[in-house]
């Protein structure tokens, strides 16, 4: 970590280190990391994450290179005036994770992002669900409006207790804000796009 020099603008560097932090904070969500998951995937303390993200700490480039690696981006991303090339295309196979599940994986669901990021006012997904899987544990609310179409496959999407039966081809579109979740009790995965307005971030 770094100490702020002498004539350094404070309130620019407090600046700074806010939006750095909120950034860190954004992306570990985006990809479902817990703190202290962050923490070790960068080799670096929970303690020192946790102050980053709360703009507490000043971190070195050194530092700033590790949670880059742990979070999947280029460390310029958390530099001023650093933005991303806006490509309206997301190929298939640069679909950003936000489980951290991959396609491989047995037993857990894929999530991945359809929209190129959840800066604007609808998050796609591309979502498979593998045979036995069950949200109804937590429950899922939230606002805005969700829509969603079964491309293969069969689930079960329950809204505030009461089952929907979706099959390739069928739709759905809900209010969040009532508890739902979802439970494939069949035998092949289920493959669907689910679209929130807003972002669920």
């Amino acid at each position: 970590m770094t100490d702020i020099k002498p004539g350094v603008n404070t309130a620019a560097l407090s600046g700074l280190l806010t939006t750095v932090g909120a950034m860190v904070h954004s992306v570990r969500k985006e990809m479902g990391m817990t703190l202290a998951q962050l923490a070790a995937k960068s080799d670096l303390s929970p303690a020192i994450v946790s102050q980053i993200e709360r703009g507490k700490a000043n971190p070195s480039f050194t530092t700033l290179a590790q949670l880059a690696h742990g979070l999947e981006i280029p460390v310029g991303r958390f530099f001023v005036g650093h933005t991303e090339p806006a490509s309206p295309v997301v190929r298939g196979s640069d679909r950003r994770n936000l489980q951290g599940v991959t396609r491989e994986s047995v037993g857990e669901a894929v999530h991945e992002l359809l929209t190129p990021d959840q800066n604007g006012l609808i998050e796609a997904q591309w979502i498979v669900s593998p045979p036995g899987h069950d949200t109804s544990a937590t429950p899922f609310h939230h606002g805005g409006e969700e829509f969603g179409i079964v491309i293969s496959g069969k689930i079960d999407v329950y809204l505030d207790g009461e089952a929907h039966v979706l099959e390739a081809g069928d739709s759905i579109t809900f209010n969040p804000a009532a508890p739902h979740w979802y439970i494939n009790r069949y035998e092949e995965p289920c493959v669907a796009i689910w679209v929130s307005t807003p972002p669920t971030r």
